[in-house]
Order: structure tokens, then sequence, then C-alpha cells
């Protein structure tokens, strides 16, 4: 008989149209937002200038999510690696 182990770590790949959980949120927050400024200044302009930027929003975090590579700004690992505790003085 197959045995089979509990997987508990679901929550750190779940997905949602394509986005982790807290891009996913943040999605929602951004049409939210822009179904109260829909609300309050009703315009053909202002519906039209949403919607695109809703979709520019899901396509950039979409990309993001698949290359994450996009804003790693620093190295991962460091030049030097020692046992030496660091005193902060500096002298070259």
């Amino acid at each position: 008989m197959k045995r089979f182990e509990v997987y508990r770590n679901i929550r750190k790949r779940a997905v949602i149209f394509g986005l982790p959980i807290y891009l996913f949120a943040l999605m929602m927050m951004s049409v939210l937002a822009s179904l109260m400024v829909i609300i309050f200044s009703f315009s053909l302009g202002m519906i039209i200038g949403v919607a695109i930027f809703n979709a520019a929003l899901y396509i950039a975090l979409t990309r993001i999510t698949n290359n994450p590579q996009l804003f790693q700004l620093a190295k991962a690992f460091p030049k030097i690696i020692s046992n030496k505790r660091n005193s902060g003085i500096h002298y070259e």
C-alpha cells in the first residue's frame, strides 16, 4: 500500500490567476481603488485610463513573477567570506 506524505507548505507556492498570493492581493487592491476612482469621477476617459492601468499592472506583475531576476539589485554572495570579527575600522 502506498503511503503519501502530507504537504504542509501549500501556501508558499499558491497561485491565483498566475500570481502569488501577495501580488494577487496587490492587484485586487488596485482594482478596488480604481473602482472607487470610477465611482467618484465618472467619465469615459477615466474608465479607459483605469482599465489600461489595471491591464498594464497585471502584465507587469506576471512578468515579474515569471522572471524574478529583473529586480535583483544586490549580488547573491559577498566578495569576501570571512570569520573575522568586523570592527568597522578600515585600514586601507
